[in-house]
């Protein structure tokens, strides 16, 4: 429970903390220390437990009572402040680290990663600006994002003719959204060059291609936040690929008035990656001209192992890629990069300001959105150092094995389907309920009863799966909106039996709502 104060403000005058004191100096050196050491060993048994939840889950109003308070008005104890953390907040928090976490990947658990990150933060570093701001740090932003142009297979300028940032090829942001809105940005100036000064005068002329059903909201966002309206054009899918047909019908249609086309390495929902060749090829066909755009947030994993390396092939044709490191990398929230097969087409997108970022090596003038930027890059610098190329092979392979094993015990449960071939890491299934007819499936039965289980598995807060609407392939119901569950193996402590443990429960749970 925080703590309340009706203290006056002219009592507080006499409780206050001297400044000297709450900030780190040589005087308060081992107390900090001492605070630092147990906040740290705090945040590390939360990250190596088994459990998601170190308390019941609540509902949130009684999380909004519990925390949500008025600012005292007299200094606390640090030691206090931080008990309060410990005892009122982190146990309602989720830990993505537990072996039972299987809706996303993002455990944030890599220990260099973790390191890196925790001096970024005393470091306090500023990526507007290099000279002053952060001389040595721009320079590590500019390191990895050469691994992960590489990694893409964009060719990287000899470093000896890297003389700014128009040079290096990419800028990191904060997650996919922001690196996607960039992107955008890109495919508007190339089709309308100037649009940042002159203002968009034409929406019409800023139609954005992406597969129907499976396309990820920040490109409908960046389109609204960029001026170009509502442009989006959705092209049907087969698969969760383009039904290429389709998508040259679409071209075809709006000759002359589409600025860029998605395709995605990894969808946000089943991980399937789409035929970026094929994709290529068609677009460039039709219209040179159009921007291509892969988002590889999930897809980056591929690039990493020779077993999956093939899936991505064709992604360096393309003229922008998103790539998501806390997704696939385990490195703590946040961080994105947005990468350009042409480092000048940076260019269309700079600003400039004579106070602090006019000189060569100022990412500020080439983030937009952004300002003041922590030093974000550190914490995949030291995971990308310390495993190196093996182990992030290594890693991929794990992972791959965790959901081919966790598919064959989906397809060995008869009362569940899966509705893809995975991919990458992620595997969608659903219950069927008893008396399933495959030619006449009840897809409203099959959703309420999936819903139901994942509600439980929430409420429970033992395991956690995924959920959201997608389109069925034909698994189910050919064209139905469905509402499976989701997998996702990207977890190194998830073991098989945990993964056995989970079929078992999810069955379970379908079997008590089916019964019902």
């Amino acid at each position: 429970m925080m703590h309340h104060s009706t203290t006056t403000t002219q009592d507080a005058r006499a409780g206050a903390v001297d400044p000297a004191d709450a900030v780190l100096t040589p005087a308060t050196r081992d107390r900090a220390l001492a605070l630092l050491a147990g906040a740290l060993s705090t945040g590390v048994d939360l990250k190596v437990r088994e459990d998601i939840y170190a308390a019941p889950r609540v509902a949130p109003e009684r999380l909004r009572d519990l925390i949500v308070d008025d600012l005292p008005e007299v200094s606390s104890d640090p030691g206090q402040v931080i008990d309060d953390i410990r005892r009122g907040m982190l146990p309602y928090c989720k830990n993505e680290a537990s072996p039972r976490f299987a809706g996303f990947a993002d455990t944030g658990a890599d220990i260099a990663a973790l390191a890196g990150a925790v001096l970024a933060l005393f470091a306090q570093q500023n990526l507007i600006n290099q000279s002053f701001d952060s001389p040595s740090a721009t320079f590590v932003d500019i390191a990895v994002l050469r691994w992960l142009r590489d990694f893409v297979g964009y060719d990287n300028p000899a470093l000896d003719t890297v003389a700014d940032v128009w040079d290096v090829g990419g800028v990191l942001t904060q997650g996919g959204t922001g690196s996607n809105a960039v992107a955008m940005m890109l495919a508007r100036e190339h089709a309308a060059p100037g649009t940042m000064r002159e203002g968009v005068r034409d929406p019409g002329r800023f139609k954005l291609v992406v597969p129907a059903g499976i396309g990820h909201y920040s490109v409908k966002g960046a389109l609204g936040w960029l001026g170009c309206g509502d442009a989006l054009l959705e092209v049907p899918v087969s698969d969760y690929r383009y039904d290429l047909a389709a998508l040259r019908r679409a071209l075809r249609a709006y000759d002359g008035r589409v600025m860029g086309v998605v395709a995605y390495a990894g969808d946000s929902r089943t991980q399937t990656i789409d035929d970026l060749v094929a994709v290529h090829d068609v677009v460039r066909g039709e219209d040179p001209g159009i921007w291509l755009h892969a988002d590889a947030c999930w897809g980056l994993l591929a690039a990493f192992t020779s077993r999956l390396r093939h899936k991505i092939r064709g992604i360096e044709r393309y003229d922008s890629v998103t790539v998501d490191a806390h997704k696939v990398m385990e490195v703590p929230y946040t961080l994105s990069a947005l990468l350009v097969r042409d480092p000048q087409a940076l260019r269309s997108i700079t600003t400039y300001s004579d106070l602090i970022m006019r000189e060569r090596f100022a990412f500020g003038q080439v983030t937009p959105f952004t300002g003041s930027r922590a030093w974000e890059s550190l914490k995949l610098w030291a995971m990308m150092r310390a495993r190196g190329r093996a182990g992030l092979a290594a890693m991929a392979d794990h992972r791959i094995a965790t959901v081919a094993e966790f598919t064959r015990l989906v397809d060995a449960q008869p009362r569940l389907v899966r509705l893809h071939d995975p991919d990458l890491t992620a595997l969608v299934f659903a219950y069927l309920p008893a008396g399933h007819d495959p030619a006449a499936p009840d897809v409203e039965r099959i959703n309420l009863v999936n819903r139901r289980v994942h509600a439980d598995l929430m409420r429970g807060g033992r395991w956690h799966l995924h959920q959201f609407s997608v389109p069925d392939a034909g698994r189910i119901a050919a064209g139905a909106e469905v509402w499976p569950l989701r997998f996702l193996g990207g977890n190194s402590r998830t073991t098989p039996g945990h993964l056995a443990a989970l079929v078992d429960e999810v069955v379970r749970l379908g079997d008590v709502h089916d019964a019902r």
